[in-house]
This record gives structure tokens, C-alpha cells and sequence, in this order.
């Protein structure tokens, strides 16, 4: 597996592939990886000739106060992982690589990124469609492949390959979960034994909303009751929002009924670890 670093090297690598006429999935990271990014690697795997990841801690999705600096880092691990999942190459750029000095230009994707995360972390969405722009512009990939737990985000990335008129796919592969339903994710590792288990409420609030639509229950409002049932079950649990939405335009509906794939969104704190999560509602009514 191939290691690039520069733009030099991103457009060498990117050149060779165009003259092979191979075709390229790519999966963007902030590396840490976990079996929920290696779902991403394989899909792509099975799908294209050639699969090609990066990994790039974003500073420009970070707000002052979140975690930058504590973000989990292995790129040793990281790398193994990826090469024994069949990537052929990790794009591992510097900051000074992504944002050269003198770099200028902001993005914003308006509408779809307005609420829940973009409402708890209001400049959040801007630096993930900056750095994603910035990524699809140095790889040129035929299709890139996102996690459906950051489902939110895979809508803002979707609008922003729409509007901008980017020839390529974007895949959404489900979510990954450890045996007992937590969703995989890197911040996992800042739970505590005990926060562990606290934030398994988060999946148990899911399956609630899920059998309560499968048992014909269609209000929204009666649905997030059910959830707050459950969430409430952990005291310390602080919830920042949990809502029944369009996954499309991550607008809230007040019934899943006429949508085959209305979603149940929730963020919460356990100790100091922020998590979100959540589940789409299959039932054509």
C-alpha cells in the first residue's frame, strides 16, 4: 500500500489510475480506525478496482473547546489495517498540505446542515464540507463512501456533490455496532467501563422507536415519548437532542407515515464524551 503525503504525490498517484483507467473509491477518515471504517474500505473494495483512503484530523471542524487535541491517533495502526483490508493507497496530508498559507475559501451547505449538529456545533458542517471539497478535488474519485452514523453528515455531503455537480457517487453504508449495540465510533475510547454502559441507552432508545413503528405507531411526537422513556432511564445521560426526521433534508416530520426511511436521530453526553447515533424507520405505509 502506497503512503502519499503531498499534492505531488495525490496527483502522481492520481494520474497513474487515469491512465490505467482504473476505477477509485474513496473513504475519507480522521483515521483511529475501527471495524465501522473498515465496513467502508470493503464496500468500496467490492465495488472498485482500486480503493484509496485518507486520513486527516480536520482542524477546521473543531471548534476551540471540542477535542482536537485529545482526538485518538495511530497511524501505524492504522495503515495495517488498511492494507490488510485490500486499499491500495492512504492519502495522509499535513495541515500545511490541506491549507497552504494564504488559503481563503470557505464553504457552506445552507438548509440541510442548519440543525442538530449544525445547531450544537454551529461552524462544525463548514469545516467537514471544506475539507471534503478539498479531498474530492486532489482524488477526483468515482465514488466516495460515508458511515450512516453520521447520518447528518452524509446528507450535508450529498448536497454538496449535488449542487456542485461532482461526477460521483456517494454510497452511505449502515452502521456498524459492537455486540451490544453501541455504534462504533473513535470517541469510544473515552468512555469509562460504567460510561460504557450508561451509553447503551442511546441503541435501547433506537429499538424502542423501531418496534413501536413495527407495532403501527406512526406519530412522531408518540414515538419520541417512547424514546424519552427509555433515555430517561439514564439520569446520567445528558441528552442534546433526539428527533424523528427526514433524512434527506434533516427537517423534523411529525409522522413517519409516507416515508420509507424516516430516521430517529439522537446526541448525547456520557461523562465527557459526546455521542450520536441513530436508525432509519422502514415501513411503507
Amino acid at each position: 500500500m502506497r503512503v502519499l503525503q503531498t499534492t505531488a504525490d495525490i496527483h502522481a498517484w492520481r494520474s497513474e489510475r487515469r491512465a490505467e483507467n482504473r476505477s477509485v473509491g474513496f473513504v475519507p477518515t480522521m483515521g483511529y480506525l475501527h471495524e465501522g471504517h473498515m465496513a467502508l474500505v470493503d464496500a468500496a473494495t467490492s465495488e472498485n478496482d482500486l480503493v484509496l483512503a485518507s486520513i486527516f484530523v480536520n482542524p477546521a471542524q473543531f471548534a476551540a473547546h471540542e477535542d482536537l487535541s485529545r482526538y485518538p491517533r495511530d497511524f501505524e495502526r492504522d495503515c495495517l489495517l488498511l492494507e490488510q483490508h485490500g486499499c491500495a493507497a492512504v492519502f495522509a496530508p499535513t495541515v500545511e498540505t490541506m491549507y497552504p498559507q494564504g488559503f481563503a475559501t470557505k464553504i457552506h451547505v445552507d438548509g440541510v446542515s442548519a440543525d442538530f449538529e449544525g445547531a450544537v456545533r454551529p461552524s462544525h458542517f463548514d469545516g467537514v464540507a471544506l475539507v471534503v471539497t478539498r479531498l474530492l478535488c486532489l482524488t477526483t474519485p468515482h465514488r466516495m463512501y460515508l458511515g450512516q452514523k453520521d447520518l447528518q453528515q452524509t446528507a450535508v455531503l450529498k448536497r454538496l456533490v449535488a449542487d456542485l455537480g461532482l461526477d460521483m457517487d456517494v454510497v452511505v453504508v449502515p452502521t456498524v455496532r459492537d455486540d451490544d449495540g453501541l455504534a462504533k465510533s473513535s470517541r469510544n475510547v473515552y468512555l469509562s467501563p460504567a460510561e460504557r454502559q450508561r451509553a447503551l441507552v442511546l441503541s435501547r432508545a433506537l429499538r424502542a422507536v423501531t418496534t413501536a413503528v413495527a407495532s403501527g405507531t406512526t406519530d412522531a411526537d408518540r414515538l419520541l415519548a417512547r424514546a424519552m422513556e427509555v433515555l430517561e432511564s439514564e439520569a446520567e445521560v445528558v441528552l442534546d437532542y433526539v428527533a424523528i426526521v427526514d433524512p434527506r433534508s434533516m427537517t423534523r416530520i411529525s409522522d413517519v407515515k409516507g416515508y420509507n426511511d424516516a430516521a430517529c436521530v439522537i446526541a448525547a453526553r456520557v461523562g465527557t464524551t459526546r455521542l450520536i447515533d441513530n436508525c432509519y424507520v422502514h415501513r411503507s405505509l
